[in-house]
């Protein structure tokens, strides 16, 4: 608090603010396209990557996987009730479905998923890098243990991240789809026709690969964002006053950005 009253009351100090805040961005995006490249690089694929990245699968998708799949169950069950009697009240019984499938599977389920997998997994390896930073090593050491784990960690936590978010969102739209046909038909087979004739018309291909593309957006701003905001606290130890977790709020902020986004480039 004393430091950002500080920066208010001396403007000479928001120009280096600002740069300060850009080169954080920068910085953030630079490592994210070193992990992309060192994921696309054959070298990373040796036995000891393999094995990191099974353990960060389990530990980030395996182990949430079925409380996370009940608590969405469970919770979409009550939505979907909401949604079909407020319809069937106003006499739109006809557009609830719809209305389920797009805000439900396309929207909060892939949105929920990327925050469960952040608060999971995401900051594991930043809470141990932390610790690097606040035992007092030299700086040369420090840096020198956080590159071998951002070599060893980073790329597994790329895809472990990505595959639970994609793994926990797709797991969870299937088995709304499922509760959405019980809610509307019941058990009755008859429905089915014009279940899948609505639901393929809201997963038409364009808006199919937007929800891929971006349940894969947010398993990449889960595995980078926290590990870049780490990364940055040991270059600059001094911003360790916060205490908020590094990189929790930029993290919210991009992941509101990627569904902001995506929402305006299918309704706007």
């Amino acid at each position: 608090m004393s430091r950002h009253l500080h920066l208010a009351t001396r403007p000479s100090l928001w120009g280096y603010a600002l740069v300060r805040y850009l080169r954080s961005w920068w910085y953030m995006f630079h490592l994210g396209a070193i992990a992309i490249v060192t994921a696309c690089s054959p070298s990373t694929y040796n036995r000891g990557t393999r094995l990191v990245t099974a353990r960060y699968i389990h530990a980030s998708t395996w182990q949430v996987l079925p409380w996370f799949t009940v608590l969405s169950a469970l919770i979409s069950v009550v939505i979907i009730r909401i949604v079909l009697v407020t319809a069937l009240s106003y006499g739109l019984s006809r557009y609830a479905l719809e209305m389920v499938v797009r805000v439900l599977v396309l929207e909060l389920i892939p949105l929920s998923a990327a925050l469960f997998a952040a608060l999971r997994s995401g900051m594991a390896f930043d809470a141990t890098a932390l610790g690097l930073a606040r035992a007092g090593l030299p700086t040369a050491e420090v840096n020198a243990e956080a590159l071998r784990r951002l070599r060893r960690d980073l790329v597994p936590q790329l895809f472990a991240n990505a595959f639970s978010v994609l793994s926990l969102a797709m797991v969870s739209s299937t088995i709304v789809l499922v509760l959405a046909y019980l809610n509307v038909y019941g058990l009755s087979p008859w429905g089915m026709p014009d279940y899948t004739r609505t639901v393929g018309r809201v997963f038409d291909p364009v808006v199919t690969t937007g929800f891929v593309l971006k349940t894969v957006l947010f398993g990449l701003t889960v595995a980078v964002i926290p590990t870049a905001a780490i990364l940055e606290l040991q270059r600059y130890p001094r911003r360790l006053a916060s205490s908020v977790q590094p990189g929790a709020l930029r993290l919210l902020f991009v992941l509101l950005l990627i569904e902001g986004s995506s929402l305006a480039l299918k309704y706007i």
